[in-house]
């Protein structure tokens, strides 16, 4: 027979599991800010660190990172990408950068305060988003698995699937890690999903539908696909591919709807 401890645990091992299998909860949002953002920045990657933007831009012959004046859209630093390279993720790692590219297997490490280039880096498959925490780079490659890699060597350490419930969610795009969680942009959705670090699930989703009117998008793949985070100052931001505007939001509880 089990002890009561150990009833205890499979119990707790039970709910957990149960609670699991259920959609996550969707939050709406509230527009604190607007600045300034260039219709011509693919956004790929995106960051808030002392008080700039850093962003990494997609497209053969048009990548680039920049470090941005977020009252002005203006960069006061800039390093383009040789033409071959479409750039995507980036974040930064102590004294550096880190850029990855879509299909090329190659990487680049910059000098953080200088953009000078320092070495590059090799890895398969593709690369989509990229962020960390303290201890490890978390990186997307579009599909529904998240890869956790040693900052220094760039290798795999672990993997998570990213469900809602059973259902599994791929198009992992754009990454952030804030407050403990994951969040990421789901390519051609206006939803950002946030996710547990330790098994994959879906905490919740942030709804931004309405956030950048239709007409206001050059095409059809002008979406949602820029998360940054002001530690200091607790402010979210959220951007897209050539949108005008970065926004500063606030996620809040959507009202519920009484029945008539």
């Amino acid at each position: 027979m089990l002890s009561g401890i150990s009833r205890g645990l499979v119990l707790l091992a039970c709910l957990l599991s149960v609670s699991y299998t259920y959609a996550a909860p969707v939050m709406g949002y509230r527009i604190v800010a607007k600045y300034p953002h260039s219709t011509a920045s693919y956004t790929e990657g995106f960051f808030y660190r002392d008080g700039f933007f850093y962003e990494g831009t997609g497209l053969a012959g048009h990548s680039e990172l920049l470090v941005i004046q977020p009252e002005t859209g203006e960069p006061v630093q800039r390093v383009p990408l040789a033409p071959q390279y479409f750039g995507e993720g980036i974040i930064d790692w102590g004294p550096n950068l880190y850029q990855w590219t879509w299909q090329s297997h190659i990487g680049f490490v910059y000098d953080r305060f200088s953009l000078r280039p320092l070495r590059q880096f090799t890895y398969t498959g593709e690369g989509w988003g990229i962020t960390r925490t303290e201890r490890e780079i978390i990186t997307s490659n579009g599909s529904d698995t998240l890869r956790f890699r040693d900052p220094v060597t760039f290798k795999e350490t672990r993997r998570i699937i990213v469900k809602d419930g059973k259902q599994s969610i791929d198009q992992l795009n754009e990454l952030e890690f804030i407050h403990g969680e994951i969040y990421a942009n789901v390519w051609h959705s206006d939803r950002i999903a946030r996710i547990s670090p330790r098994d994959g699930h879906v905490i919740a989703w942030i709804d931004l539908t309405g956030i950048l009117p239709d007409d206001q998008r050059i095409n059809a793949e002008s979406v949602l696909n820029g998360i940054a985070y002001d530690v200091k100052r607790d402010r979210l931001f959220v951007t897209g591919k050539q949108w005008p505007f970065v926004f500063e939001i606030k996620a809040i509880r959507k009202p519920s709807v009484k029945p008539k």
